[in-house]
């Protein structure tokens, strides 16, 4: 019998120890950690997302990008908020810096803190945000686990280091989340939540015009999809947004996997879910069924991310403001 690969082995028990370390993190978590010293929190959360959205709802998709840049740095723990003299947080990171709705956090916090003060974590408001903002565009709702406590530091490099870019193929991104402790279907549902947002031209460019550095197109890409594109961002673009969702980029809906079948996803990282048997089964069901179970993994997937890496207990703080440790 052939021995295991020692790198292979070691690899293996350090992704085992991440997933039980952040289970046993997780522990700390519950719905309904706020029902005695905080019962109007996520209603509280609710009405101000809610009025945000209908005022705004191109901020939606900003809002949940940062739930899931928050704990895909140093767990769900808030450091994505926290502000640097220097310019060297992870809001600072190229991956970030088109981030927006940073004043609707503090705008909930600030009202959290006016109902309950020191009592509810930045970590968790970011959750309870990310969900209803999901919900406000006529997505699944699901119940949040709280408990989060917030992070002490913010680091630039480990964001670069940590978020997954939209240039990555389907070996990176399966190592990406499997090192959080999320599994493949983890990744193609939470892929699921391009179906609302924008991307600047500038991101995905490089597919319609110089993909191998030879001035040649994506193959993966369907060609009428490149010719729409083309019309829309010219070489060069660094103003032009486009939608990642044609037609219904303003509404969570399940319309994302038909066009990923049809080969019409904006990023690299969208096509590379045809490479993997899995994720590929995963987008053709969802295609052929309209999106049967969508919504209902999109919480559970969502449920799973909030719990990477989480200070519970008497770990880390809870935050007077977002921006700045106590």
């Amino acid at each position: 019998m052939a021995s295991m690969n020692p790198f292979a082995c070691i690899f293996t028990m350090f992704v085992l120890l991440l997933i039980i370390s952040s289970a046993a993190n997780a522990q700390g978590l519950k719905v309904g950690f706020y029902q005695k010293t905080c019962p109007n929190a996520e209603a509280i959360s609710r009405k101000i997302i809610e009025k945000v959205i209908s005022s705004d709802s191109t901020l939606a998709a900003s809002l949940i990008r940062m739930h899931f840049h928050d704990c895909f740095v140093r767990g769900c723990d808030g450091s994505l908020l926290l502000n640097s003299t220097t310019k060297q947080a992870e809001k600072d990171a190229g991956a970030n810096q088109s981030l927006r709705g940073f004043e609707i956090i503090d705008r909930v916090k600030s009202a959290l803190e006016k109902a309950c003060p020191g009592v509810v974590s930045c970590a968790d408001t970011l959750a309870l945000v990310a969900r209803d903002a999901v919900f406000s565009l006529n997505g699944p709702f699901w119940k949040v686990e709280t408990g989060r406590r917030d992070g002490r530091v913010s680091n630039i490099t480990e964001a670069v280091l940590n978020i997954v870019p939209p240039v990555a193929n389907i070996t990176q991104l399966k190592l990406a989340f499997q090192l959080k402790g999320l599994t493949i279907k983890d990744l193609v549902v939470l892929s699921g939540g391009h179906t609302i947002g924008t991307s600047h031209c500038f991101g995905f460019a490089h597919r319609l015009y110089n993909f191998t550095g030879k001035g040649d197109i994506d193959p993966s890409l369907d060609l009428e999809y490149v010719s729409e594109l083309k019309r829309k961002c010219k070489p060069n673009d660094l103003i032009t947004s486009v939608e990642m969702d044609p037609g219904s980029f303003k509404t969570f809906d399940v319309s994302y996997y038909s066009l990923i079948s049809k080969r019409r996803g904006l990023f690299q990282s969208d096509a590379a879910l045809l490479d993997d048997p899995e994720t590929k089964a995963y987008v053709e069901l969802q295609a052929a069924t309209d999106g049967s179970t969508f919504f209902k993994d999109f919480g559970e997937s969502m449920v799973n991310m909030g719990r990477i890496g989480v200070l519970t207990g008497e770990a880390g703080e809870i935050r007077k403001k977002c921006a700045w440790v106590n």
